[in-house]
């Protein structure tokens, strides 16, 4: 059955509401979506991370709608309680913002509840025309790695600081149930969030956010190559990944795996037959 997006977006701006703290990781595969819905977590983010973090590519802006799509269907198979959310890749809406609609609609279609848009120019428009068309929309301020020249922390002065939360306003005015803020000073997430009446979602962008999302891979010891300032690894599953494929290589190598245990046996009146 196909996890609706409706109910859940109203459970976030309840959230917002009441104060309750939103959470939101990044999935990119059945089994990891399967432990984070089981785990409560309230929104799942097919991220664009994929591209990084699963792809080995080095820009987010090199992964498209296939890839995208092939993995938000597997963890929109998993999910059965959280709200999942499909990040548009850049091609699906930057360069060509009359096919967003359609490409929204396509990550509808593969089983996520909304779509995420990162700030560009136009932005506000585009994310409108998805609006209209019934598709809910999740806004992105501050950091937008698809564009980013730099990966460093934005509105630091008065100046960017506004513009930044112009952008969140405007996103709000045009329908957005929620908004990303990501690697912005902490103050500035403080002031959007008190600012705008839908939930603030915060990626480095400090304590006072109505939510919070990290990359799981980042999480959980994964990254393979660059980890931020801002992420936290609850575990490192490296060294003892890299630990059992070791032991798994030593016990064929030397002939102790597959035992009996593991090895299926044929009746030996068959086998006299044979």
């Amino acid at each position: 059955m196909m996890n609706t997006g409706e109910g859940n977006i109203q459970a976030v701006l309840a959230k917002k509401a009441s104060g309750e703290k939103i959470t939101m990781l990044t999935a990119y595969d059945y089994p990891t979506a399967l432990l984070l819905d089981q785990a409560g977590i309230d929104i799942v983010l097919v991220g664009d991370s994929l591209a990084n973090v699963v792809l080995g590519l080095e820009s987010t802006k090199e992964v498209g709608m296939v890839e995208m799509l092939h993995h938000a269907g597997a963890v929109a198979r998993a999910v059965k309680n959280a709200m999942v959310v499909g990040d548009m890749p850049y091609c699906a809406y930057q360069p060509h913002p009359q096919a967003a609609v359609d490409n929204a609609r396509q990550f509808i279609g593969a089983g996520c509840c909304a779509i995420k848009l990162e700030w560009f120019d136009g932005c506000a428009q585009t994310a409108k025309q998805i609006i209209d068309a019934g598709i809910p929309v999740m806004g992105h301020v501050g950091l937008t790695p698809q564009t980013a020249a730099q990966m460093k922390v934005q509105g630091k002065d008065a100046a960017a600081a506004k513009v930044i939360l112009e952008e969140a306003k405007k996103l709000e005015a045009i329908g957005c149930f929620s908004i990303v803020l990501e690697c912005i000073p902490m103050e500035l997430a403080h002031l959007i969030t008190l600012q705008l009446k839908i939930p603030t979602i915060g990626i480095g962008a400090g304590p006072y956010c109505d939510g919070q999302v990290l990359v799981s891979y980042d999480v959980l010891g994964l990254a393979a190559r660059y980890s931020p300032k801002f992420s936290k690894k609850y575990v490192d599953l490296q060294p003892l990944m890299l630990e059992a494929f070791k032991q798994y290589k030593n016990e064929v190598t030397l002939g102790h795996f597959p035992d009996d245990g593991h090895s299926f046996h044929m009746p030996q009146d068959e086998l006299k037959k044979l």
